[in-house]
């Protein structure tokens, strides 16, 4: 199609052809120049290199093109008149000379037949003398014909085998010299003077080649021995080196270890770091109480552990003082994230890889009460910007009427009164107090903000808030489901996380951050593995802890190491899931050794493995209780671990059956 005239004009072609071609014939066509004409297909311009074929028509097909002009304004596509197809009329007049050297003229009609059927070439072939019946070539003519297979064995010349033998031809070379003679002058300035040297025989040639083949055999194996030599220089100096900086990385992450739980204990903000708190303050106590144990008696002895009861009252009390203080940071702390996630745009992820966010009526709701509040929040505002808050709250709490809004409502011209009397600010710090937590409850229902319905854990639906129930004994408070930490081997519900939480801070004082810490360790390995480990996910800190003191007694099995934040869990056998009777307790660089290992029986003796298996089994045993890994279990029920033992399904069903 020729634009912008709209133009249409067929061409047959052939599927090797390239665009290059078909250019230069329109150019030709046309008259213009070559590399004005531009093609396109469907829009995009083409490469003049492009077949026709590679444009995805076949055979006997079509395909339409568009011809631009680069210039149209210059040179414009012209209308394309393709050639009229010439047709020889019936009947023609001819002008035949009469003579060779006359020069006369006569005209003669002839008319001209047209064969009705085209008839077929002669393609060669031979004619009979006698009878003159012409007979083609069969090759030519007709599909030659198969001949059938013989049964004869037959041989050929090239399948058999020929002896060859190369011969050495020296061809004549004919040579000739310029001598001094009668009448002939040649200079001998640049001739030289041969003297035949000593005759070398063949032996000593091969002795002193044999020698020249020494001598280079012992500088290339020095060279070879001396590269050899700086490599393994090399190799020592940069093990020493690796281990020096592993050294000063181990002792570096230490450090910051150490400086780490010491800022936890003199500023404590989480629950893990007042556990901490009371740990240290057990560990010391248990100190103390054995120091005065063992020097004291009598009296003196009761006076002293009356004094310890003193100190650790005093001490519990500043950890209590810290708690609070920790407690009112991680509160505003908690409200501040609420509300930034009721107002949150949504937004999600473009096939492009980027993101789309979107303010919906309810998100832009929820950032005006997250300002607000703010603002209601803020300190040293002057009396008119604290009015303009106050009016502000008043008018967006007052969409509303109920009985929240109205003591909001009453609370709010309270305050707005005493500031118009000129009451100081540090008597109204209860008043505004009060006026933000009613605002936040206000913002959190669901009511007043929907983007609050989706962020409280408190389901609002009855139906659903009577699921997942359970009761606490020891707070006599029915809560729900997550706030109960269960292990492994749990049969009941048990106590809540804080009631539990209040008996380890009053009684025993346990430290689970190591236990956090490997655990989460352990989860990351078996990520890394992608082989649906699924145990790992099913263990909690005090199964871990249970597995670490109780089986492996928290030490290395292979050094002793006693340090837990240096300890992991690997598996004994790594082409198994992960689990307590498939495990073995190491320093992170054995670990890094025991995982490259392929053969355990070859590795280790028979002694360690043996104890190996005994620590697997006493961990199969305790574990065996939770129905989870009971399954597991029972899947690999007939599988022993490096010659470990095996236990029975029938055994197992019944653990089973009793979780």
């Amino acid at each position: 199609m020729l634009m912008p005239s709209q133009q249409v004009a067929t061409l047959r072609c052939h599927l090797h052809q390239t665009l290059r071609e078909l250019k230069q014939h329109f150019a030709a066509e046309l008259k213009i120049p070559f590399s004005v004409i531009l093609l396109t297909l469907d829009g995009p311009p083409m490469d003049d290199a492009l077949k026709l074929g590679d444009l995805g028509v076949g055979p006997n097909g079509t395909i339409q093109l568009e011809m631009l002009s680069v210039d149209p304004v210059n040179t414009p596509i012209k209308r394309f008149k393709p050639q009229q197809e010439y047709l020889m009329p019936d009947v023609i007049t001819v002008r035949v000379a009469l003579g060779a050297f006359v020069e006369c003229y006569s005209d003669v009609v002839v008319e001209i037949e047209r064969p009705m059927q085209h008839q077929k070439p002669f393609l060669g072939g031979y004619r009979h003398k006698k009878t003159g019946v012409e007979f083609h070539h069969a090759s030519c003519q007709t599909v030659q014909k198969q001949r059938p297979p013989s049964n004869v064995e037959r041989y050929c010349r090239d399948t058999q085998t020929v002896r060859q033998r190369n011969i050495v031809q020296q061809t004549t070379n004919n040579t000739c010299t310029q001598m001094t003679s009668i009448g002939v002058y040649v200079s001998n300035m640049t001739d030289k003077m041969l003297v035949p040297g000593k005759y070398t025989t063949a032996d000593e040639y091969k002795s002193n080649v044999m020698s020249k083949v020494l001598l280079i055999q012992k500088y290339y194996r020095r060279w070879l021995a001396k590269r050899y030599v700086d490599q393994v220089r090399d190799d020592k100096r940069k093990r020493l080196e690796w281990e020096r900086e592993e050294e000063v990385k181990k002792k570096k992450e230490k450090e910051e270890r150490i400086q780490k739980e010491f800022q936890r204990r003199m500023n404590p903000k989480s629950k893990e770091d007042f556990d901490l708190l009371f740990h240290a303050l057990e560990k010391w106590r248990q100190e103390e109480l054995n120091r005065i144990n063992n020097s004291l008696s009598g009296a003196e002895r009761k006076a002293a552990l009356y004094l310890l009861l003193e100190q650790e009252t005093q001490l519990i009390a500043s950890i209590g003082r810290h708690k609070q203080e920790a407690d009112g940071h991680n509160k505003n702390k908690s409200v501040e994230q609420f509300l930034s996630k009721a107002a949150a745009p949504k937004r999600w992820k473009g096939p492009d890889g980027k993101y789309t966010q979107m303010d919906t009526p309810y998100t832009i709701r929820a950032q005006e009460l997250k300002d607000i509040y703010s603002s209601i929040n803020m300190k040293y505002l002057t009396q008119d910007e604290r009015l303009d808050v106050l009016l502000t709250l008043k008018h967006t709490v007052k969409e509303h009427d109920c009985k929240l809004t109205q003591e909001l409502t009453e609370l709010i011209d309270r305050e707005a009164d005493l500031l118009m009397r000129g009451v100081k600010e540090g008597n109204l710090d209860g008043l505004r107090q009060r006026i933000s937590t009613l605002f936040l409850q206000y913002i959190k229902t669901p009511t007043f903000n929907p983007e609050a319905a989706r962020l409280l854990k408190v389901p609002q639906d009855p139906s659903t808030l009577r699921k997942n129930i359970y009761f606490c004994p020891s707070c006599n408070q029915y809560l729900p489901s997550t706030e109960f930490q269960l292990s492994s081997n749990s049969r009941a519900v048990g106590k809540c996380r804080r009631c539990t939480k209040a008996e380890n801070d009053g009684r025993v004082r346990q430290d689970y951050s190591h236990y956090h810490f490997m655990l989460k360790s352990l989860r990351e390995a078996e990520e890394g593995h992608q082989d649906g480990s699924k145990i790992a996910f099913l263990m909690q800190e005090s199964d871990l802890r249970y597995l670490v003191e109780n089986v492996w007694s928290s030490q290395s099995v292979v050094s002793a190491w006693e340090d837990l934040y240096d300890l992991v869990l690997v598996r004994w056998n790594r082409h198994q899931e992960w689990s307590p009777w498939n495990c073995i307790l190491l320093t992170k660089e054995e670990a890094a050794a025991h995982s490259k290992l392929e053969n355990m029986d070859e590795a280790y003796g028979k002694v360690f493995i043996h104890k190996v298996n005994h620590k697997h089994t006493l961990a199969r045993n305790y574990f065996s209780r939770l129905p989870g890994m009971a399954e597991m279990m029972l899947q690999n029920s007939a599988v022993p671990v490096n010659g470990g033992p095996t236990i029975s399904g029938k055994g197992l069903s019944i653990v089973q059956s009793q979780a």
